[in-house]
């Protein structure tokens, strides 16, 4: 697939996604929006890669959300099935996704972040949901995942002023991860994917799909449903599985396959 506002590298199982659109901040278009649909479903596929890290362009900024300039001259809006820049409604990916925040994040591109599993933010990031100041509204999950992952009052008071938070805030609050020196974001993410990778894929996979279905119904119901979970089943039936205890007792590292 020919790309023209991303770029893809893999290093090893690490995929890199950079948004490459700096000339507009890296806002994402309808274009935009199904080109990294058809990126992340590549990536979702490929049984060889097992960690992404999605950033942006430049030095500037990671998504600056929804271009507002192409839609005020006509430009056609949405996205495809799996949301805002592939991610935000992307509920069935059990790889985690890593977002190296190295600018703004504005609207739809925090949204994005928030839709990642972890983010790893430089010293220069900023955050928020200004919606509300051009008329529009966080739909594209930032008015749901903002108070599930920091709580009602913290988001609210995020939401209904619309404030910009500085990454070192967002650790405060809890939504970013670590912060780093300016430049350093992409770097750190990598470093976060390379220690998950030093792990069975088919563990992190089963793990993140436990952990996110358990969040959805009761403690009691997710601790009796666990092992019938699709991510948990494959794991027990994995070389993986036979491969980390015998490692253990031959006091080796393990050679994960993710199979």
């Amino acid at each position: 697939m020919a790309l023209q506002f991303s770029t893809v590298t893999r290093k090893g199982p690490i995929t890199i996604v950079t948004l490459s659109r700096p000339e507009v901040y890296n806002a994402l278009h309808t274009d935009a929006h199904f080109e990294l649909e058809g990126v992340f479903n590549d990536f979702a596929a490929d049984p060889d890669q097992w960690v992404a890290i999605v950033t942006g362009a430049g030095d500037k900024a990671f998504c600056a959300g929804n271009d507002l300039k192409w839609q005020a001259a006509g430009g056609k809006r949405g996205w495809g099935e799996s949301g805002f820049g592939g991610l935000t409604s992307r509920f069935d990916c059990d790889k985690p996704i890593i977002a190296a925040v190295n600018g703004v994040a504005m609207g739809g591109g925090f949204e994005i972040a928030l839709s990642c599993d972890l983010i790893i933010a430089s010293e220069n990031a900023t955050f928020a949901l200004p919606e509300p100041r051009v008329g529009l509204a966080a739909l594209a999950g930032g008015l749901h995942r903002l108070p599930r992952q920091i709580g009602l009052k913290r988001a609210m008071g995020m939401i209904l002023t619309a404030r910009h938070v500085p990454a070192r805030e967002g650790l405060e609050l809890g939504f970013v991860n670590e912060v780093v020196p300016a430049g350093e974001a992409l770097a750190a993410a990598e470093r976060w994917a390379q220690t998950i990778c030093s792990n069975s894929p088919m563990s992190i996979r089963a793990s993140k799909q436990t952990l996110s279905r358990g969040l959805e119904v009761s403690l009691q119901q997710a601790i009796a449903e666990q092992r019938d979970y699709p991510a948990v089943k494959a794991m027990a039936a994995s070389q993986d599985y036979i491969e980390g205890p015998k490692a253990f007792a031959e006091k080796r590292a393990p050679n994960w396959t993710g199979k």
